[in-house]
């Protein structure tokens, strides 16, 4: 049992690192307010610009999030067993 609740505790260590570094690659979504006001980010050009890695990025936060989820309550269980 210890072993198996190292084995989640590492791979919920690592997926929390990796999906902190995806969301830190990811750029903005919106130029805020002067993109607002320009229209920069509405315009056809800037829509294709790099997409397709900002749709890899974007569909890898999703899946590594849902595994950082279900790891930590993995975790949560874990430990709560051992504790009784």
């Amino acid at each position: 049992m210890d072993t198996l609740k190292i084995i989640v505790l590492v791979l919920d260590l690592i997926s929390a690192v990796l999906l902190t570094a995806i969301i830190l690659i990811q750029s903005g979504k919106s130029a805020g307010l002067s993109g607002a006001i320009a229209g920069a980010s509405d315009s056809f050009m800037a829509k294709g610009g790099s997409k397709t890695l900002d749709a890899k990025l974007a569909k890898a936060t999703k899946w590594i999030g849902l595994a950082f989820v279900i790891l930590t309550l993995m975790t949560v269980i874990l430990v709560s067993a051992t504790a009784k």
